[in-house]
């Protein structure tokens, strides 16, 4: 098979009134995006689907554009100027409209292409790979308590559990410009990769992740209800958004179909 097999879901939790994240995943483009937004009177909401509109309209569009090309250079440029797009319209809306002021959103996004991977993110939202039973996150989160944890002063386990877990150090539309982390990863057939907002990774340990993907992962569709589920269970305390992805070393773009993409969106 020349796919991409992706399953998303996004869900309130039992606590907020509404949901704050933006999901979107597009097998034929490879593309996955996740975003958590923060803000007043709806605002996160608007800063979310905005930065997922962004995001996703620049990528398919400069893909369509560029056919096939993946040289890691692309990808890697066209995710860090997907993420700066995003950040600015986001910015110049709450400029703009005085009831978003103060919004903004964690993002994190993954391109697929061959036997590549490239994930760009700034915030706390996260991509974790599992791969030969083990869970392994990839993405660094953009944290106070991150900090925190790099430096040696608190745990892991102390950083999940701290009532400062949710205050991060970047975010797109705080500033006109922001920094995102760009990397590029290897693929091995049958790898999969999570992207979520911290609604599930602050409720469910890598611990508790890793033995559902161990006894689910051949379902992705029931291994991401499970997870869902399981955080709700636990109290559900914020905005839970899960996308499970089965990596194809094989996967490649193509080009009629990113046409047909490119006018969708």
């Amino acid at each position: 098979m020349n796919d991409l097999q992706m399953v998303g879901l996004t869900d309130p939790g039992r606590v907020r009134n509404q949901n704050e994240d933006s999901i979107a995943h597009i097998p034929e483009a490879g593309l996955v995006v996740v975003a958590d937004g923060m803000g007043g009177h709806q605002a996160g909401e608007v800063a979310s689907k905005l930065a997922v509109d962004v995001i996703t309209r620049h990528i398919i569009g400069t893909l369509a554009e560029a056919g096939t090309i993946g040289n890691g250079t692309f990808e890697s440029k066209m995710i860090g100027d997907a993420i700066q797009l995003a950040n600015r319209a986001i910015y110049e809306l709450a400029r703009q409209q005085p009831e978003y002021a103060g919004m903004g959103s964690t993002v994190v996004v993954t391109v697929f292409h061959g036997g590549k991977l490239w994930v760009g993110h700034v915030g706390d939202s996260r991509l974790y790979r599992f791969r030969g039973g083990l869970l392994e996150q990839i993405t660094m989160d953009h944290s106070v308590v991150q900090e925190l944890v790099s430096r040696g002063l608190v745990t892991v386990e102390e950083a999940r559990l701290s009532v400062n877990k949710n205050l991060v150090t970047r975010a797109l539309g705080v500033d006109a410009a922001v920094v995102p982390d760009v990397a590029e990863q290897t693929l091995n057939d049958e790898d999969i990769y999570l992207l979520c907002s911290d609604g599930l990774n602050d409720v469910l340990a890598d611990g508790d992740i890793e033995m559902m993907l161990i006894e689910y992962g051949r379902n992705l569709e029931a291994a991401a209800r499970r997870m869902v589920d399981i955080a709700n269970e636990r109290g559900g305390p914020d905005n839970i958004s899960v996308i499970l992805v089965r990596a194809n070393h094989g996967f490649a773009r193509d080009q009629e179909t990113l046409q047909k993409l490119r006018a969708q969106v």
